[in-house]
């Protein structure tokens, strides 16, 4: 109980620090995203358009009010053929970006990042549409002929981690909610593909709360990876008939976060302890944030995962 006390008192620490600076920041001057077409086959087009053109909205306030860190990922996110399924420009932002060919996927894969994602840092390589990427290009390197796409998800508020928020569900059950409107979307668009969830972090949170609720639509696979608990009991508790992975890399802090809930802190037990009953897998040696670093052993299983090549994956 001592320890845990000093994590609880560390973790208020660090909130009233993030508080302060969030404090700082001052009004918000993002004006809210006017309404997208619904998504569905026939306005898959139309929806990329319409989150376009609020990105350049969003591009012109951030010019008018000299936010250059926010000006330069979104001209970014203008360059070439990108393209978003959803997009809000307010506090620390939302941006659901596809890769791939997402009629034409047999296999889709949704990348469902943890804490500390924001605008600012979506196209970072070690945040969510790097990671989104990443995962593309290695999958293609492993099945060329596969048709795959996936989707980079920051479609909640991903909670900082200097803040008592990383400790809570609330995000996380509203991330679930968001998380399971845009899988049933998807799957309007393509009736056939199949779906795989990759959830870092506290991201594996999210998808444990959408376990349950997506348990109607095509979701294969669902992956942990660097979770600190998912408030789940075991694998069963989940509620899907998804195969559950896990994985932790030996480098990764994570390891060293109490596996405790209490008084609607933190998030129980381990995802890979033995006792959970999630298939493990073998994610390498690198740190929290390098699960989906180009060349990695974690990198590869996730792929194989995300393609539903379980036989391949290797175990842990």
């Amino acid at each position: 109980m001592l320890r845990v006390r000093k994590t609880i008192a560390a973790v208020l620490a660090l909130a009233a620090v993030g508080s302060t600076s969030a404090a700082a920041r001052g009004a918000e001057v993002y004006a809210a995203p006017r309404t997208v077409p619904e998504l569905s086959a026939a306005t898959l087009d139309a929806r990329f358009r319409a989150t376009r053109r609020e990105i350049a909205r969003a591009l012109a306030t951030a010019r008018r009010f000299h936010d250059e860190d926010r000006a330069r990922v979104l001209s970014s996110f203008l360059d070439g053929n990108r393209r978003f399924l959803a997009f809000d420009p307010r506090g620390g932002g939302r941006a659901v970006e596809v890769i791939g060919d997402l009629r034409g996927a047999d296999r889709i894969a949704v990348v469902v990042p943890g804490a500390d994602n924001t605008l600012a840092v979506f196209d970072d390589p070690k945040f969510v549409g790097g990671d989104g990427r990443a995962l593309y290009r290695q999958a293609g390197a492993a099945a060329p002929d596969a048709r795959f796409a996936v989707i980079a998800w920051l479609g909640y508020r991903a909670p900082s981690m200097l803040s008592l928020r990383v400790l809570r569900t609330d995000d996380a059950e509203d991330g679930a909610r968001s998380l399971e409107r845009l899988v049933a979307g998807v799957h309007r668009v393509n009736r056939h593909a199949r779906f795989a969830l990759l959830c870092h972090s506290y991201g594996s949170v999210v998808c444990a709360r959408a376990a349950r609720p997506l348990a109607s639509l095509p979701v294969d696979d669902i992956a942990l990876y660097g979770s600190p608990g998912t408030t789940a009991d075991d694998a069963a508790d989940l509620g899907t008939p998804a195969r559950v992975w896990a994985g932790r890399s030996t480098g990764d802090w994570a390891r060293f976060v109490p596996n405790i809930r209490f008084a609607g802190l933190g998030f129980g037990a381990d995802p890979v302890s033995s006792g959970f009953g999630a298939v493990r897998f073998d994610a390498g040696s690198g740190a929290h944030s390098g699960y989906l670093r180009p060349g990695s052993l974690s990198l590869r299983n996730l792929a194989l995962i995300a393609l539903g090549r379980d036989a391949e994956v290797g175990r842990a």
